[in-house]
């Protein structure tokens, strides 16, 4: 995609490069051409068709409303996203792949309880400025966000006359496609991809994932072409770039060692890399002999080893215990995280 000329003349690199998109009118474009995609769904790699204008769903399990399972400031993101005062975190329910081990699976895989949650752009919008004027949040984070990239868009048409200025931070799972990415050049500003596998069978097996290998990775490449390496503002905090997450998965399923090569020599030795070894046996991985455990100090140590191999300097690594304290309940009333972990 072309940057529209508006937006190469203003950018800025400590100012969010989607008020520049709304101000010359191309945001309000994208945010059409998006929505009527919804018609006959293709906004994520699936593909369905399904009419979600209609309410037909997909693999997802989502119609044309926006799902919002939590909004809260989350702590205990990458430490240049959370700082004090925290990542504004926008959990979407549901989720175009279905991980034997997620999380979050109460809220990604628990399609009737998600009904509740539907609401609108305009709402939507509203949690955007929640989370900038009320909690003081130094980013917005969309979790999950793949499947709902048109109501985003929309939802941000709103928001931005009303005041929204803080970067926003599209946390994925990769499982995205190139044609909606090429949608957000110029309106997302940091970009927190995983890098969940290697292997395509894994990835089948336990995330019902078809070449998410192949889509994962030019997600990626495609990810660091619009906003290149992090960049933070005098502070420490991030303003823009891209930052790619690695869980750590036990019996070498999720390929740490070709993965971190692959990002260092395609992509850049300089990407920020976020080493993650909070990997809990949760939802279905009991079902699993290879996933029914956490990672042991061995595999925490050969992903460690072929993060320096690669040449990746930049990010962070978390320490071994770290499965004890990033685990969320969405059932809680106040926050899904317990405050300050």
């Amino acid at each position: 995609m072309i940057i529209p000329a508006c937006l190469r003349l203003k950018m800025n690199p400590l100012q969010p490069s989607y008020i520049s998109l709304y101000k010359c009118g191309e945001l309000e474009k994208r945010a059409e051409r998006l929505w009527q995609r919804l018609a006959s769904c293709d906004i994520c790699p699936r593909e369905c068709g399904v009419d979600r204008l209609a309410g037909e769903k997909g693999f997802c399990h989502s119609g044309y409303k926006p799902i919002v399972a939590s909004v809260c400031d989350h702590h205990g993101e990458e430490p240049v996203l959370s700082d004090r005062r925290g990542s504004g975190t926008i959990f979407f329910g549901n989720c175009n792949l279905r991980c034997r081990y997620c999380q979050n699976h109460q809220i990604s895989q628990d399609y009737e309880a998600q009904k509740a949650n539907e609401t609108d752009c305009h709402s939507l919008a509203r949690c955007m400025l929640h989370l900038q004027n009320d909690l003081g949040c130094h980013n917005i984070n969309l979790v999950s966000p793949s499947h709902f990239v048109p109501q985003i868009v929309k939802a941000l048409l709103e928001a931005i006359p009303m005041g929204l200025k803080v970067p926003l931070v599209y946390n994925t799972n990769a499982y995205d496609s190139l044609k909606t990415l090429r949608e957000l050049d110029g309106v997302i500003d940091i970009y927190l991809p995983d890098l969940k596998y290697a292997s395509d069978d894994y990835a089948r097996k336990f995330s019902r994932a078809h070449e998410y290998v192949h889509h994962s990775r030019n997600a990626v490449k495609e990810m660091y072409r619009q906003v290149g390496e992090l960049v933070v503002d005098e502070s420490g905090i991030a303003r823009r770039g891209l930052i790619v997450r690695h869980l750590i998965l036990p019996n070498r399923i999720a390929g740490s060692r070709e993965s971190l090569l692959w990002l260092s020599r395609e992509v850049s030795p300089r990407v920020a890399v976020s080493l993650m070894s909070q990997y809990h046996p949760m939802h279905k991985a009991y079902k699993h002999e290879l996933l029914s455990r956490p990672i042991r100090l061995s595999e925490y140590n050969e992903a460690l080893q072929a993060m320096e191999a690669a040449g990746l300097e930049e990010g962070w690594a978390q320490k071994l215990t770290s499965h004890r304290n990033y685990l969320p309940d969405f059932e809680r009333d106040d926050h899904p995280f317990r405050l300050g972990v």
